[in-house]
């Protein structure tokens, strides 16, 4: 510390010890006002200038950040809460898929207009991700998930209304379709977003992979429930069904809790599989329930141990790039190989066998490229996941289409598969070559992962 002002300076400059902070600021009071003071029995008064002991910047950032972060018991009922979010967020994205065969029959639709319903989704899906992960480092991605799931769960339910109001009926499925798709679409960016701001790095890619593995989730619960309310009451109560669950899940988060840390206070590659196997489901509700309920009940686990592997890599020593490319190895290009065995198999249960490896596998990419966005820029995850994946929402659009098409004009689905695996493998040479785990978000230090 250096000396003090003396009598009669207007102003001094203290030294501070050598650490890079600013400087202390001395403003004396002139030596008439002094002189003044002293008569009055009062002692000079010293002022520390506004940015006084300032701590660096990126100090400042990961301060802030480690004081938004979820403790342990949030984070896990964050994470069931989330997860069951997810769920219900592909309850009401499959249920078109597994009612397409019967409300085919009823409207009259071919392949080709079947498939121009289901790939509608994609229309409104690719417009609203990079919205979604702005309005998700903005505002907070637990708000857009709220006014997004409130949204879309009206919407189903009132797809059984709009699909009977005129004659135009693949109009107004089409319509409501991309409506769905621009309402779901800002979920996974927020997510994203959410989850990069208020989860440990070291806890990242276990509650990832576990929310996502309400995808997979989902798709059991619809498959299953959904086939029965098919066969018994018609294709309205699955809409009335998946609908009303969203319904009462926002209301649940949105109700007080008295903690308030409770609730309530993928790339090209993947997103051409899962579409190309979305679309299957309608054809595969015809060979029975058994493809519409085997393949996620073996992605749960998957996608749960993903995580755990990730995370126990890491934790073990080995770098993150390294961890996140073994996990998109895994769920790209040994996922594509079951996708091509799928293709040429006409056996039923190897088709079982090979449809559950291969979405099973998948569910690697929650640790994998999920998770890198959130390895590069954490504070503006979201925003980088919109823009990620809408690359891959496109890739749905033109591949439902084309799937149609292919089938339609081929009736086989062994090009289809053949497709989507030259995709994914073109996406993991691209990954495997240019991806990085460099945080890019702090300036202007960088923190090598």
């Amino acid at each position: 510390m250096g000396r003090g002002p003396k009598s009669g300076d207007t102003s001094w400059e203290g030294q501070t010890e050598a650490a890079g902070t600013d400087t202390w600021t001395w403003a004396a009071l002139s030596g008439r006002e002094a002189e003044g003071r002293a008569q009055g029995h009062c002692c000079a008064h010293v002022v520390l200038s506004p940015n006084l002991m300032q701590p660096p910047p990126d100090e400042t950032r990961r301060d802030a950040a480690e004081n938004v972060q979820w403790s342990r018991p949030e984070c896990q009922v964050w994470t069931g809460t989330l997860l069951l979010g997810t769920c219900l967020l592909y309850c009401a994205r499959v249920t078109m898929p597994v009612c397409t065969v019967a409300m085919s029959q009823d409207f009259g639709w071919n392949k080709k207009e079947a498939g121009i319903v289901l790939s509608s989704f994609f229309w409104g899906y690719c417009l609203t991700q990079v919205m979604g992960g702005h309005l998700g480092d903005r505002i907070g991605g637990e708000k857009v998930i709220l006014l997004s799931a409130t949204t879309w769960g009206s919407i189903t339910m009132a797809t059984p209304l709009l699909a009977h109001l005129g004659s135009a009926h693949l109009v107004s499925m089409v319509f409501s379709r991309v409506l769905m798709g621009l309402l779901q679409g800002v979920y996974f960016p927020a997510l994203t977003s959410l989850l990069s701001q208020r989860v440990r790095e070291s806890e990242r890619a276990f509650t990832y992979s576990t929310v996502g593995a309400g995808s997979q989730f989902g798709m059991l619960v619809t498959g299953a429930v959904g086939s029965l309310l098919l066969d018994w009451c018609g294709w309205q109560s699955v809409f009335y069904f998946s609908g009303g669950l969203t319904l009462l899940w926002v209301c649940y988060v949105y109700r007080p809790h008295p903690d308030p840390g409770c609730p309530g206070t993928r790339l090209v590659h993947g997103q051409a599989l899962q579409s190309a196997l979305e679309t299957a489901l309608s054809e595969a509700f015809c060979l029975g329930w058994i493809f519409n309920v085997v393949p996620w009940l073996v992605a749960i686990p998957a996608s749960l141990f993903s995580g755990f592997l990730s995370d126990h890599l890491i934790s073990q020593g080995y770098t993150t790039i390294v961890v996140r490319k073994l996990m998109q190895v895994m769920g790209l290009g040994l996922s594509s190989v079951f996708a091509l065995c799928l293709g040429h198999t006409s056996s039923f249960l190897k088709a079982v066998v090979f449809a559950s490896a291969s979405i099973g596998l998948q569910t690697f990419n929650h640790s994998g490229i999920s998770v890198n966005i959130q390895d590069l820029a954490p504070s503006c995850a979201g925003f980088l996941f919109g823009v990620a994946n809408t690359a891959g929402a496109l890739a749905g659009v033109v591949g439902v289409c084309l799937g149609g098409y292919l089938i339609e004009a081929t009736g086989s689905w062994t090009c289809v598969f053949n497709l989507v695996a030259v995709i994914s493998i073109l996406g993991l040479g691209t990954f495997l070559v240019f991806g990085q785990a460099q945080r890019v978000d702090l300036s202007p230090a960088r923190e090598d992962l």
